[in-house]
């Protein structure tokens, strides 16, 4: 009862304020979102679909009380004090308004992330268009843009969608995985990238920038608490030791007490406890040199990735199997329950140091150096889905370091021709061991000859190591006042060495005959020898921008990016040897583009149509004869669709957001994919279907907010987001066991903003997921043709406290 008092108070508080902007108005910014999202979905007539148009925070930092600068005479009836400002971002290595950048791209502010109780990598799918991540736990996180970068646990291979934090590539997606600490801004950039970020990249880039030290005094508190025992405080303080430097702390914890039952042993899993500190310092000597250090680590103690059963497949043989050995399974999603005799566990550890040194030399050119160290280490303890001894501990321990070095020489701006210039190196150290240690009814479980798997314990060692060097470069010519062009080169080399070595498992009975050959062919001992992988990877693109008038730009991009291959950090199976090295991925990237501003500036639409060809595109597969996935050059592929964003000031305090996104993403040519369980062939023709792992035909969102003054001093707010994506696929297979279906989620919170006891309060009540919806962020093959799933996150009501001082 008090939950659904709590639920009505969320959604009342601030209701009435959507009836306070004229009617009209509000009529006539749906009319233009709607009459915008039919003429820039190309082709996508047909597809019927569900655009519930797409949230907001669309890059644009909405300023309340800003100057309108540039617009005309006011409309009868506008409110000129409105405006949308303009957001600088330093994409291009130059500071600039996004809205001049001939590029897709979303921003996000600190504003944004809090009104929409975005505190994880995890959540960004609910605000940004094309964007979808595949979370089970910080090994396995994927980022992908457009339908492509849908790889997870991947040890000897880059992402395709780039992760940068304050300038400093994260090779592995799990290094973002923690909650999100003093951000000022993030920026998605859609597309293959190269020529000016550290590392290629054949999908986007999602660039995370956080506060940097101030001279003045800067101070924030913020504590949070909801159901299922959910839990946050971060603070931060920030101030000059002199008149040269200056200092920032930052620190954050969170526990989650988890919303899966676990019925064997009656306690909460799917949550846990993070926590992470940042420490800065800013040198300015004087105005032409700065120094920025950055020290931070971060820990997660978690039972993270526990999954649920979510089809028994075709045959139904893994629960037969299951009731062979008296097992007790829970085939109910909507239970949030689990069966569980041993659980799953994750511990993980990262952090790092960085130095980014910008020097304006005497000619206006600017010199700048990023130096970083990072590390990552990752260890789990996996369940086998049941309440009986089979499988007690299965999984992939990870130890993760990297160096990299940027530097950049960048021309004033301002001028007709401006260049930016770069060299980069990246070096990489990563160690993994797959281990499993089997229960007394493995064999009765797997069908295997007695004996032959059963109380055996496996370990095998990989090794990677990665030297990447990079020279890249971009100028824009300034044609004239209307016109420019923009044209970037990127060369990157990488040589990546790597072994893998399976030891003779060592317990269990001493078999001969088929037992004997049973065990040989899933835990025998294996050695890889030396492996060699080296790759050349050109990247490039061209742009023409043309100004049709100061709030009118108009682009279009011919791009080429590519993404090394790399080695599979796992014993091949059924796909032989010659499965253990990945070739390059590449893409070639059309785009046009527009980005706009009318309505005396109260209005942004900013559209993009795209079409994207990948050849050897790397995705996961899952061996059935190893019961382990691997890396694979998946075909080639099409990506290609329309994004809209737009932002309205429809009246004082009250602005609504809308984003949508199609994508019709196929195999052009995957001749010998894997097969679904429902097909008993050896391999599969996927070529021509739509069956990329999660890659949604369309993804939507609306996004409102609304602030009015409720008394002197005091100012309540409401914010609103709802998210669509249609069904997807979960797994490379294309079973039709394994999709995902279509789902919207909701977020809510309302508040109050005020002034008390010599600081600036924000304290609000939220709902996230406020409507309940049981949806799924991951999915998993299993054995005999099953699927496990990752449950998102059921309704979670809260209340926030923040004070700056």
């Amino acid at each position: 009862m008090k939950q659904k008092k709590l639920a009505v108070a969320i959604a009342a508080a601030y209701g009435i304020a959507f009836t306070v902007a004229p009617q009209a108005q509000a009529q006539n910014a749906a009319a233009l979102a709607v009459a915008a999202i039919s003429d820039t979905a190309v082709g996508a007539a047909s597809a019927a679909a569900p655009v519930a148009a797409a949230a907001s925070a669309s890059g644009a930092e909405l300023a309340a009380e800003a100057a309108q600068e540039g617009a005309g005479s006011a409309a009868v009836g506008a409110d000129v004090s409105q405006v949308i400002a303009s957001v600088t971002v330093s994409t291009r290595r130059r500071h600039e308004t996004s809205q001049s950048v001939p590029t897709s791209m979303s921003v996000l502010d600190d504003k944004s992330l809090e009104n929409n109780r975005v505190y994880r990598v995890q959540d960004l799918q609910q605000l940004l268009p094309s964007t979808t991540v595949n979370f089970v736990h910080a090994r396995q996180l994927s980022f992908a843009v457009r339908g492509l970068g849908n790889n997870t646990a991947s040890d000897g291979l880059e992402g395709s969608v780039g992760l940068y934090l304050d300038n400093v590539y994260l090779a592995r997606p799990g290094m973002a995985a923690f909650d999100a600490l003093d951000v000022q801004q993030l920026e998605l950039l859609r597309g293959p990238q190269g020529t000016l970020f550290g590392k290629n990249t054949t999908a986007g880039v999602l660039n995370i920038t956080t506060r940097q030290p101030t001279f003045r005094s800067e101070n924030t508190a913020s504590v949070s608490a909801g159901q299922d025992k959910y839990a946050q405080g971060k603070a931060s303080i920030s101030g000059a030791f002199s008149d040269t430097l200056a200092g920032r702390l930052s620190v954050y914890k969170t526990h989650e007490g988890g919303y899966i039952k676990n019925v064997y042993n009656g306690k909460d899993v799917q949550g846990g406890d993070r926590q992470g500190v940042r420490a800065q310092l800013l040198w300015e000597p004087n105005d032409k040199v700065s120094a920025r250090v950055i020290a931070d680590y971060n820990e997660e103690d978690s039972n993270n990735g526990t999954m649920v059963l979510y089809s028994a497949g075709p045959t139904g043989k893994w629960l037969t199997q299951a009731a062979a050995v008296g097992a007790h399974p829970i085939y109910n999603p909507a239970a949030y329950q689990v069966n569980l005799d041993s659980g799953s566990h994750v511990s993980v550890h990262q952090g790092g140091l960085s130095t980014e040194v910008n020097w304006k030399l005497d000619n206006d050119y600017k010199f700048t150096s990023i130096s970083a160290f990072r590390f990552w280490n990752f260890t789990p303890r996996n369940d086998d889905g049941l309440d009986v001894p089979i499988t007690l501990n299965v999984g992939a321990l990870a130890r993760h370091r990297q160096f990299t070095q940027e530097l950049r020489l960048a021309t004033p701006q301002g001028r007709e021709v401006e260049s930016v210039v770069g060299a980069y190196y990246y070096y990489q150290n990563l160690d993994n061991t797959n281990f499993s240690y089997n229960g007394p009814l493995s064999d009765k479980f797997n069908g295997t000859p007695s004996g032959a798997w059963s109380n055996l314990t496996s370990f095998a060692d990989g090794h990677l190591r990665v030297n990447s060097y990079a020279l890249f470069g971009q100028t824009i010519w300034h044609i004239d006042p209307k016109w420019d062009l923009t044209a970037g080169l990127r060369a990157t080399y990488e040589d990546k060495r790597a072994y893998e070595v399976r030891y003779a498992p060592t317990g269990g009975a001493v078999v001969t005959g088929a037992a004997l050959a049973s065990r040989n062919a899933r835990y025998g001992a294996f050695d890889s020898g030396d492996i060699t992988l080296n790759n050349l990877s050109p990247s490039g693109l061209v742009t023409l921008a043309y100004k049709f008038d100061t709030d009118v730009l108009g682009y279009g991009t011919l791009s080429h990016g590519e993404k090394s291959g790399g080695i599979n950090l796992t014993v091949p199976g059924a796909a032989g040897i010659a499965s253990l090295k990945i070739n390059n991925e590449k893409a070639n990237n059309a785009e046009l583009g527009i980005k706009s501003n009318f309505w005396e500036r109260r209005a942004q639409v900013n559209a993009s149509v795209f079409a994207n060809i990948v050849r050897g595109y790397q995705n996961n597969a899952y061996d059935p004869s190893t019961l382990s996935s691997y890396i694979t050059n998946a075909g080639d592929v099409r990506s290609r669709g329309a994004e809209l964003e737009t932002t309205f000031l429809v009246a004082r305090g009250f602005t609504l957001g809308a984003n949508a996104a199609f994508n019709d993403v196929k195999y052009l040519k995957y001749t010998n994919a894997p097969c679904p369980p429902e097909i008993t062939s050896t391999s599969c023709n996927l070529s021509g279907r739509a069956a990329l792992v999660n890659a949604p035909r369309w993804t939507s969102s609306l996004n409102a907010q609304y602030a009015h003054a409720v008394a002197e001093g005091v100012e309540g707010y409401f914010n609103a987001n709802t998210a669509y994506r249609t069904e997807v696929f979960g797994t490379l297979d294309a079973s039709k066991y394994a999709r995902i279906p279509a789902y919207a989620l909701t977020n809510l919170s309302a508040g109050a903003r005020f002034k008390a006891g010599g600081a600036r309060w924000d304290v609000s009540v939220w709902a996230k997921n406020a409507f309940d919806k049981l949806y799924y962020t991951s999915l998993w093959n299993s054995s005999f043709g099953a699927y496990n799933a990752v449950l998102g996150t059921p309704r979670t009501l809260g209340l926030t406290a923040r004070a700056d001082f």
